[in-house]
């Protein structure tokens, strides 16, 4: 079982936003050539969850946007962090638009 977020891609649209829940989890965001460019969380004081986050990223013309996929947790602190951690494991830097995240003071990945 792979740590990573391998669930399929789903088009970055309105319409997909507002077919989804409000539940809590964490999710990423990709361009169009599905290379993670933000990962995010929505969580207890996400208003109206995984919908209410992406739907904040539908209003913003500064990042192109293209997919998104999501897993639902109630882990979603920690899991958010884990998937910051593979990331940053697999490129040495984080996706470019988690810019207010400070990289010294996150854990690291002891593959090994």
């Amino acid at each position: 079982m792979s740590i990573r977020l391998d669930k399929p891609w789903i088009e970055f649209s309105k319409q997909s936003i507002d077919r989804l829940t409000g539940h809590l989890g964490v999710y990423q965001l990709a361009n169009a050539g599905k290379e993670i460019i933000y990962i995010g969380v929505a969580g207890a004081r996400s208003r109206f969850g995984l919908r209410g986050e992406l739907q904040k990223w539908l209003e913003l013309d500064d990042i192109a946007t293209s997919f998104f996929r999501l897993e639902v947790t109630m882990a979603y602190k920690t899991r958010h962090a884990e998937l910051l951690q593979i990331f940053l494991y697999d490129f040495k830097r984080l996706p470019l638009a988690n810019k207010n995240l400070n990289v010294k003071s996150m854990g690291r990945l002891n593959v090994g």
